[in-house]
């Protein structure tokens, strides 16, 4: 009996040593509790990079850069074989991928461009932020209203996709073809943007669009239409605009509660690791999205494009 068992103990140490070795992958992105996007983008990378898989996954959730930047030199120190990232800002980011070139580690982008030579990292799987923001502004347009007064609620500041999403819109502040009423950040929060909405319907402004650069601020500035009794959506005063497609935004697109809702896909994790795997790099691969209108969308698009 014994020398089975001393036989049993040979045989799972002889395993082990044998055992592929695990990859090493470092993680830096916002926190799930960012809005229903970010939720259902760090769900789809845990269900891709997992042990099961041969992955050692080690984590770091933030809204500030500087403590992104901190927790990614920390995994490179650690010696992760890939570091993946979407960073909460698109600049100060140089030192650090310098850093894990020196160092062998290969870094993937995803979600959100940032500042650097394409040369510190191995791909990028990313939204195209600027069309989303010139998709939602050519279809706000294309309502062709007598006048477009806005109240712009943007997401957190320096941020890929505040960035693009803010681009098309200031563009026709400028031209002077909409009229800036407030543009401020609610930095993607709920309960920020009804703050803002609420401060405009205070003042005695006029406004007739509301420009939320994520679902969760459209929530938001919805309350605080609601609170006020004054109508929105199809037929409403005010056009509301979100970002993201969460199933229940799209709902509220299909009972025409808002008018349009543009599509961020959340899932970037199986790409890259395909790209892990074959070695078959996509320098910039871009998600394919559209946006969605109230007085078109049907339930098959809510149930095939919801997040």
């Amino acid at each position: 009996m014994k020398k089975i068992v001393s036989l049993v103990a040979m045989a799972m140490v002889a395993a082990s040593l044998f055992a592929a070795p695990k990859i090493k992958i470092g993680i830096v992105n916002n926190p799930p509790s960012e809005s229903g996007y970010r939720a259902a983008n760090v769900k789809d990378f845990e269900s891709v990079f997992t042990k099961k898989k041969g992955y050692n996954v080690k984590t770091y959730y933030s809204l500030k850069n500087d403590e992104q930047l901190n927790a990614a030199s920390q995994f490179i120190t650690d010696g992760v074989d890939y570091l993946l990232l979407s960073a909460a800002a698109t600049d100060g980011w140089e030192s650090v991928l310098k850093q894990a070139k020196a160092n062998g580690v290969k870094v993937f982008l995803f979600d959100r461009m940032i500042n650097v030579s394409d040369d510190l990292y191995e791909a990028a799987v990313v939204s195209d932020m600027a069309k989303e923001g010139a998709t939602a502004v050519n279809w706000l347009k294309s309502q062709n209203l007598k006048e477009y007064k806005v109240i712009h609620i943007q997401g957190a500041m320096g941020s890929d996709a505040q960035i693009g999403r803010t681009g098309a819109l200031d563009k026709e502040f400028k031209a002077g073809t909409m009229k800036k009423v407030v543009q401020q950040t609610a930095t993607w929060d709920e309960a920020e943007a009804k703050k803002i909405v609420e401060s405009v319907i205070n003042s005695g402004e006029d406004f007739n669009v509301i420009y939320a650069e994520n679902d969760g601020m459209a929530k938001g500035a919805v309350a605080a239409l609601d609170e006020a009794g004054i109508t929105h959506g199809v037929n409403g005063k005010v056009i509301v605009m979100g970002f993201d497609c969460n199933t229940w935004a799209l709902n509220e697109l299909l009972a025409g509660n808002w008018n349009y809702d543009g599509q961020c896909s959340p899932f970037q994790a199986a790409i890259i690791e395909n790209m892990i795997k074959t070695g078959i790099m996509t320098k910039k691969f871009i998600n394919q999205e559209k946006g969605f209108d109230a007085k078109t969308i049907t339930k098959a698009d809510v149930e095939k494009y919801g997040i």
